[in-house]
């Protein structure tokens, strides 16, 4: 199944849905905290609505440095950590497909950086690896946008990864999916940046799972950004950026700028 979080056309209400061809239909409620059924109710198609976050979590951690060549590529003195580098972006940020990520600070390079997404569907506190995937209830696509100045005067990644809009997600939620060696790709105007497997993760989806949820308790519809692989790059206003994940679709978003940039 693929759910979905939906604008029917002229409407302001945010419907669940699951996606059947371009038809969306109606779901009583939110699918990952509950026993959301379906309404009879058909919302609408692709074309006629618009597609928000597929997901509404309490958190969003995300995982640095999870790709081998990814934590020598800005820096060739980088060691691999001996454990998962944990981060996390406020749901402030997030970002649905189509909608305009909106840089900070345009003198700034900002990156994009493709990863696949897991969404928590049951609540997990001390999980055993063997079980972890049980408590997932779907995969995503999403887009970790990072500061790269900020990150490198700050010493942590907080407000470099934190801004609106810096967390697109989507364009839904596959609930079916084998996520051994699924190509992850992005593109920014149609040039390929990135172009690697899950089967190159350090630490695979179900190892992360059991980590964090021994250092924090994971409730359903959170999400884990599972990291990134090389070949991160700029984006740039007037850009198109495209997150493609094996299996699940492509989320697409244009690159604008804040209206008024932050305090600096």
């Amino acid at each position: 199944m693929r759910i979905v979080r939906f604008h029917g056309p002229g409407e302001e209400v945010v419907h669940w849905g699951l996606l059947d061809g371009r038809q969306v239909r109606g779901l009583s409620g939110d699918p990952f905290r509950g026993a959301a059924e379906e309404t009879g109710d058909l919302l609408g198609d692709l074309g006629s609505g618009a597609l928000l976050p597929p997901v509404d979590p309490t958190k969003i951690v995300c995982v640095g440095l999870n790709y081998l060549a990814h934590v020598t590529e800005r820096d060739p003195t980088r060691k691999v950590p001996d454990e998962p580098v944990l981060f996390m972006k406020p749901p402030s940020a997030l970002l649905g497909p189509k909608e305009s990520i909106r840089i900070a600070f345009p003198d700034h390079r900002t990156d994009h950086e493709a990863e696949l997404a897991l969404v928590i569907g049951r609540r997990a506190s001390n999980v055993p690896e063997t079980d972890a995937l049980d408590y997932v209830a779907g995969y995503t696509a999403a887009n970790d946008v990072s500061d790269r100045d900020l990150q490198k005067q700050d010493g942590q990644w907080v407000r470099a990864k934190g801004f609106d809009t810096y967390c697109p997600i989507g364009p839904w939620v596959e609930t079916e999916l084998d996520i051994a060696n699924l190509p992850v790709q992005s593109r920014v105007n149609g040039d390929v940046r990135q172009n690697q497997t899950t089967a190159s993760m350090i630490w695979s989806p179900a190892f992360l799972i059991s980590y964090i949820s021994r250092v924090m308790t994971l409730e359903p519809g959170d999400v884990i950004l599972t990291g990134t692989p090389e070949g991160v790059g700029p984006l740039r206003p007037g850009d198109t950026v495209e997150i493609e994940i094996g299996g699940i679709g492509v989320l697409r978003n244009p690159v604008t700028t804040r209206e008024a940039p932050p305090n600096r």
